[in-house]
């Protein structure tokens, strides 16, 4: 074998030797970083909302009561012809208009609907029950009228106490009252400020309890608004948020969901 020929395999081995231990440090290198990068993505990972971090749900409730009222009635008339229906109705809407004036409703509380009207049926049966014809019966006619007042207690009064109106022959029906509260909007900030407020308390006891601290703020969410009755409890409560309108007195509550980054 010659000498130029040893060497060139010598060299040839050699750098094949290098080659590998080179590969070799680069493997570990990264496999180092690797373990390093993974680490930290761990400790960021339990520190922000991958870990769960801190998350509680705070709540505000609060009682008012409500400063409008609306009530809403109705009344029909029947005529053979419509001109017949149509008289009635007149007469009988001038009544109900003048019983609320003289009973303190304003002008511009009082709101007339125009007036529906239907024509009226009646089948005929033969002597042994059996169906001849619907064959036409006059008119019916229907008007309703809506009141809405600050005046809560006046219109109230109103609503309970329609016997003038069906002793004057007027075919009247009243609703139910409703109630609602013009500074609703005013409640409501008010609420979300409280219950945002009681929902940090409760992470800054969480984190307390298990010693770490409350980081960045990861979310906040708001829970559904509900109206109720006062004193009607949490039965009341529906998942799209209740809204009553049917009570003077009222409890309004709401919830706020906070999630913080837990930091030691």
């Amino acid at each position: 074998m010659g000498k130029g020929e040893f060497d060139g395999e010598g060299r040839g081995g050699g750098i094949r030797e290098w080659r590998g231990i080179i590969i070799a440090l680069i493997a570990g290198i990264t496999a180092v970083a690797c373990v390093v990068i993974l680490s930290t993505s761990l400790v960021s990972y339990k520190k922000t909302s991958g870990g769960g971090g801190l998350t509680a749900t705070g709540s505000a409730s609060c009682d008012f009561e409500s400063d409008l009222i609306v009530w809403r009635g109705s009344f029909s008339a029947y005529g053979v012809t419509t001109s017949d229906a149509y008289a009635v109705i007149k007469n009988d809407s001038e009544v109900v208009r003048q019983y609320l004036l003289e009973n303190g409703v304003s002008e511009e509380e009082l709101v007339f609907s125009s007036v529906d009207i239907s024509q009226r049926y009646r089948t005929e049966y033969d002597e042994n029950g059996n169906y001849i014809r619907d064959y036409p019966d006059g008119y019916n006619l229907y008007q309703s009228l809506t009141v809405t007042s600050t005046d809560i207690d006046k219109v109230e009064k109103i609503s309970r106490d329609i016997t003038q109106l069906i002793e004057s022959g007027v075919q009247f029906v009243s609703n139910s009252p409703e109630y609602y509260c013009t500074t609703l909007d005013e409640v409501k900030l008010e609420l979300i400020q409280k219950a945002t407020e009681n929902a940090k308390q409760r992470i800054d006891i969480m984190a307390s309890g298990t010693g770490c601290q409350p980081g960045k703020l990861l979310s906040a969410s708001l829970g559904v608004f509900q109206i109720t009755a006062k004193n009607s409890g949490s039965g009341e409560y529906t998942y799209d948020g209740a809204f009553d309108t049917s009570s003077r007195e009222k409890t309004a509550m709401i919830t706020v969901r906070l999630n913080y980054a837990a930091e030691e």
